[in-house]
C-alpha cells in the first residue's frame, strides 16, 4: 500500500486522545486524524465519533520529514456525504393590525415621554437619599 499525500486509505483506529485519534494504514506507518478533521460537524468528544479497533477511510493530507502523518477522515467521505441539506426557504406572513401602524416619528416619541419619566424619578430617588428633598 501506497502512502502518498492525496491517498485515500484503509486504516483502523489504535489510539484515541482528547485533540484526534490514531489510526494504523499498515504495518509500518500510522498517523493523526486531528479533531477537527473527525466529522464536519462540530465534534466535542473523539470518542462520540470513534473508538478504538473501528475500521475508517481517510485521506493523507501530509507527510511530514520526520514521518509524521497527517489524516483526515472528512475528506476522505464523498462530497455529498460531507454536505448537510441547505436550510428550505421559510416565508413569514403578517397580519398588519392598525395598532402596529404607528408611524416612527409616534414611537419616538413615546420612547421620549417613558425615557425622561424613568429619568425624572431616577433623580426624585437620588435626592431622596442624599436630604435633598422632603419626604412624602
Amino acid at each position: 500500500m501506497a502512502v502518498e499525500v492525496g491517498s485515500i486509505l484503509d486504516g483502523v483506529v489504535t489510539g484515541i486522545v482528547k485533540f484526534g485519534a490514531f489510526v494504523q494504514l499498515d504495518d509500518a506507518h500510522s498517523g493523526l486524524v486531528h479533531i477537527s478533521e473527525i466529522s464536519d460537524e462540530y465534534v466535542k468528544e473523539v470518542s462520540d465519533h470513534l473508538s478504538k479497533g473501528m475500521k475508517v477511510k481517510v485521506k493523507v493530507l501530509n507527510i511530514e520529514s520526520d514521518g509524521k502523518i497527517a489524516l483526515s477522515i472528512k475528506q476522505a467521505q464523498p462530497k455529498s456525504a460531507n454536505k448537510r441539506p441547505l436550510p428550505q426557504a421559510v416565508t413569514l406572513s403578517r397580519e398588519v393590525h392598525k395598532s402596529d401602524a404607528t408611524s416612527f416619528d409616534d414611537m419616538l416619541n413615546k420612547f421620549m415621554k417613558v425615557s425622561n419619566e424613568k429619568i425624572e424619578s431616577a433623580k426624585q430617588r437620588r435626592n431622596v437619599r442624599q436630604g435633598k428633598t422632603k419626604r412624602r
